[in-house]
């Protein structure tokens, strides 16, 4: 016989705190909660480091009159179309590369070789050939996403297990079919690996590019903050970037748990 739910039970349950919800954000709180006791207590400077409730009426401030939302458009624009031009060309010559041994012989050392470059050396070069317009904030961004998804993409392939390709091969199946369902579902963690580290250096390589002969963009408020002496904006500008960051890695965590759901179904089920 079921024993009855008690309705103390019921309200213990419904009212549990989700610690796995909230641990993420509990030392970011902490750091702001020490950060504005310090502003207030006087221990910090406000020509030092504003307090977080200064910083947030600057942002409140600049939220009004448009210009952080106008220069945070213009900051997503760049940021995206980078990362879907670096990411693109680095996918495409990673599984070019994983698939075919001949072209891995020719590009890959080749491509290698170039990563080891730093990207952001390149800016004198790119602003020689492209000028200080929207191509060359783009450009640099993309070079630097590239790298990151075409190593993880060119490993995901080539790491994926022989028994399976032959198992594949052993039904017959076409190498259309052999690479939709056994090699780009193998190598696609992977990948989003690729994707997750090329967010981080998309905004690290934004931030520089934006602070380089730019007349828009969060990057370009930094900068012209700084002109200033505006200590408000310099460190909303850097809160924004990190909100920005946080949010795409959020974004990524979740394409990886639509994407690599049967991952987790196997995992239960074993």
């Amino acid at each position: 016989m079921q024993k009855p739910v008690s309705i103390s039970t019921t309200r213990r349950k419904k009212f549990t705190i989700p610690v796995d919800k909230f641990l993420p954000f509990l030392i970011p709180i902490i750091v702001v909660l020490l950060w504005q006791v310090s502003s207030s207590l006087g221990w910090l400077s406000s020509s030092v480091l504003p307090s977080p409730i200064a910083v947030f009426q600057d942002g409140v401030k600049l939220t009004l009159s448009g210009e952080l939302p106008k220069n945070l458009s213009i900051s997503l624009y760049r940021a995206t179309v980078g990362l879907l031009i670096g990411g693109g060309i680095g996918f495409l010559l990673g599984f070019i590369n994983g698939m075919s041994n001949t072209s891995r012989l020719l590009f890959d050392s080749s491509i290698q070789m170039f990563r080891n470059i730093p990207h952001l050396a390149l800016i004198p070069l790119i602003i020689l050939w492209l000028g200080i317009n929207e191509s060359a904030k783009i450009s640099l961004v993309a070079i630097g996403t590239m790298f990151p998804v075409y190593i993880n993409t060119f490993h995901g392939i080539r790491s994926v297990d022989p028994d399976l390709i032959e198992m594949g091969k052993s039904y017959d199946l076409t190498k259309k079919q052999l690479f939709f369902k056994i090699i780009f579902p193998a190598a696609l963690p992977q990948i989003l690996v690729g994707i997750r580290y090329a967010l981080g250096v998309m905004w690290t390589t934004l931030i520089v590019a934006e602070t380089i002969s730019a007349s828009s963009g969060i990057g370009y408020m930094a900068n012209n903050a700084e002109d200033f002496v505006d200590m408000e904006t310099v460190v909303l500008c850097i809160v924004v970037y990190a909100v920005l960051g946080k949010i795409s890695d959020l974004i990524a965590k979740s394409f990886e748990s639509l994407l690599l759901e049967w991952q987790n179904t196997g995992r239960s089920n074993a």
